[in-house]
């Protein structure tokens, strides 16, 4: 990839190590957060925040399978091509996971006519998931790019995903509240659902690091003054 082979072997070494700590982190945070939210959404009667669990069953899933290979390449130098497409497909596939048990969740909710509850534990919950989550994707987008790896990109799409799950849950939760509008929280989840069909095709194809550098050259495009240039920010 042109953005690995601008770097040397020590910076490409640490990025990898700080991806795999990344992906460690994800693991750990969302198998506490999976487990919370199961068992409070249990506890409250919330079949939304027990599926808000799943997914972060979900994500985990993903999280270990680029954990894994990161580890494999630090352990060998260079990474197995086969073995890298193939991993990147089965994280793609946990998109298509995600988006599937969203659609279903949507539609269910919808049939039943099921009305979002309040619980103070569970905001708490979904508050600090929106805190924390935008912090690891961002973090996972800046390595990802750097070493121009769709692995990485992969992961970071799916963990602001999760954040969106968050955002769209919490919003279910108190909008009905506040409009009494039942039908928000499973229309948000179609729309989540399509942005997880999305980034997975693209993952699967390989090409989230080609969109990334696009939306990034039309970026500083946009923004150079006519007849001059500038240096990189």
């Amino acid at each position: 990839m042109s953005a690995t082979r601008q770097l040397d072997a020590a910076e490409v070494e640490r990025l990898t190590r700080r991806g795999l700590r990344l992906a460690q982190l994800t693991v750990a945070y969302n198998v506490v957060e999976g487990a919370a939210a199961i068992a409070l959404g249990l506890l409250a009667g919330l079949v939304s925040v027990v599926g808000f669990g799943i997914d972060s069953g979900i994500e985990s899933i993903a999280a270990v399978l680029v954990g894994l290979r990161l580890a494999a390449r630090l352990r060998h130098g260079e990474p197995d091509e086969r073995k890298e497409r193939t991993t990147l497909r089965l994280v793609a596939a946990t998109f298509f996971l995600l988006a599937g048990y969203v659609t279903f969740e949507g539609v269910r909710s919808l049939v039943t006519a099921e009305t979002p509850e309040t619980s103070a534990p569970v905001v708490v919950l979904l508050v600090a998931s929106i805190v924390v989550m935008p912090v690891l994707a961002a973090a996972k987008r800046r390595v990802g790019l750097a070493l121009g790896d769709n692995l990485v990109l992969a992961d970071a799409a799916e963990t602001r995903i999760c954040v969106l799950l968050s955002i769209s849950t919490l919003a279910g939760v108190v909008l009905f509240q506040l409009t009494g509008a039942a039908w928000l929280d499973p229309v948000a989840a179609f729309v989540i659902a399509a942005f997880a069909v999305h980034e997975g095709r693209e993952a699967w194809e390989g090409e989230l690091v080609h969109d990334h550098h696009d939306d990034h050259d039309h970026h500083h495009d946009a923004e150079a003054p006519v007849g001059g240039s500038e240096g990189p920010g």
